[in-house]
């Protein structure tokens, strides 16, 4: 219907989430649906179905990014049709987080007007439980995107086994996939634990640190395929457990410890890895240094940011995933942490689409069982995770982040690099 809500709610909507100026680009590249049930936009957009008047006083709050997330996670703003379309109809919205938006003075009083007749003016809405508080940071032990946020209430990775396998699939791998010749999820990741395993030199009896064990598959992989001796750090006592109870049932000789990097004990390890994932992993160059052993090998998958000036902001990463470090560094500073620490850079490669591509299989998954997902995790967290995972994804693939892989190794007494990295001859022999 083109009369109604719907009609007031577009003019308001283009100014509170695009700005001043904007209106000229048209209307929205989106339908907007109210709550009386009137619609406008573009015939076979996606949707996005404002449910309550409170999700409109988020935004009036909140503009942009924080107050979409809000509205949505609260289940007062829902979005029908393909999520990734719809993000990406808005993704300049998206990007622009708390920045104050740019309205004239006649545009404020035309969004105070509007509001006005459409019953949305009021107090300022309380965030939804899933969002960590402004300021939060990591439980201590935990790490600075442990289990447990600051104010003690469960964060994203505190769901249960269960959820994880709807998500990640049944091998619960948690790494980025390798999708060149792989046909699906379970492939991809196949390829990717093969690859890393490589690339690290494992062998029997090898001593291997998993910074990020997860729910431990390529703990399992490297123990089961590589003979290799894992101490895995996890970031939650559930994890844990499962990577425990999984390594007794298989005999394989994996041992999960606590997130803290103290867990990890004196080494040395031949080999040390982290998979990061959905997240980064900020661990200090210099203690990977003393725990590997000369001529050991580490290998980081690291989500990364554009190089130059960055402004610290509060965003949906930082305030309902991971409240401590959701803020992305470029490639260079990782590389440069790691060659000051001592670590000798050997190769650096880019996954960002292979990334992007694991990224829309998990969001594929979380649609796929989205009712068992809601009953497991809650419908706020399930919204969260599809929320960041079709965020993450566009971002990946319009190169805003990027993922990279980062292979060094600890140069023995005499400055040699190991004896296995050039077709089995010592790097100096030549």
């Amino acid at each position: 219907m083109p009369d109604g809500v719907a009609a007031r709610l577009a003019p308001l909507l283009t100014k509170i989430l695009l700005g001043e100026g904007r209106e000229a680009a048209g209307e929205l590249p989106i339908q907007v649906r109210a709550w009386d049930g009137s619609s406008v936009g573009p015939p076979g957009a996606p949707a996005f179905v404002l449910r309550h008047r409170r999700a409109l006083r988020r935004l009036l709050w909140k503009p942009g990014e924080i107050g979409l997330a809000r509205a949505y996670v609260a289940g007062e703003l829902d979005i029908e049709g393909d999520v990734f379309a719809a993000l990406d109809a808005v993704q300049q919205v998206m990007r622009s987080g708390d920045a104050p938006i740019r309205l004239s003075a006649d545009d404020k009083r035309d969004i105070v007007r509007a509001a006005v007749t459409l019953g949305a003016v009021g107090p300022e809405p309380k965030p939804p439980p899933e969002e960590f508080p402004a300021g939060g940071g990591g439980a201590p032990g935990n790490g600075p995107s442990g289990a447990l946020p600051g104010d003690g209430r469960p964060g994203p990775m505190t769901a249960s086994a269960a959820f994880f396998v709807r998500l990640l699939g049944d091998g619960l791998a948690h790494g980025t996939g390798l999708w060149d010749a792989a046909v699906d999820l379970g492939e991809a990741q196949r390829a990717a634990h093969e690859a890393a395993a490589e690339r690290l030199g494992l062998f029997p009896g090898a001593r291997l640190l998993d910074l990020n064990c997860g729910w431990g598959a390529f703990a399992r992989h490297a123990a089961a395929e590589r003979g290799a001796r894992v101490v895995g750090l996890t970031r939650t006592p559930e994890q844990a457990d499962h990577v425990r109870a999984l390594a007794r049932d298989a005999g394989s000789d994996v041992e999960a410890r606590g997130w803290d990097l103290a867990e990890a004990g004196d080494g040395p390890y031949d080999a040390i890895v982290g998979l990061a994932g959905v997240e980064s992993i900020d661990r200090p160059a210099p203690r990977l240094h003393e725990l590997l052993a000369p001529g050991g090998r580490l290998l980081l998958q690291q989500p990364v940011r554009r190089a130059g000036p960055h402004r610290i902001r509060r965003t949906f990463t930082t305030s309902y995933m991971f409240p401590g470090n959701g803020e992305l560094r470029p490639l260079g500073a990782l590389v440069g942490e790691l060659e000051d620490a001592g670590l000798e850079v050997r190769a650096v490669a880019a996954l960002r689409e292979h990334h992007a591509r694991t990224l829309r299989a998990w969001a594929a998954n979380l649609e796929r069982h989205w009712a068992e997902c809601v009953e497991l995790a809650g419908p706020g967290r399930a919204r969260v995770w599809l929320l960041y995972l079709a965020a993450s994804a566009l971002a990946c693939e319009s190169g805003r982040i990027g993922m990279h892989e980062i292979c060094a190794i600890r140069r023995d007494r005499d400055g040699r690099a190991g004896i296995t990295l050039v077709e089995g001859r010592a790097v100096m022999s030549r």
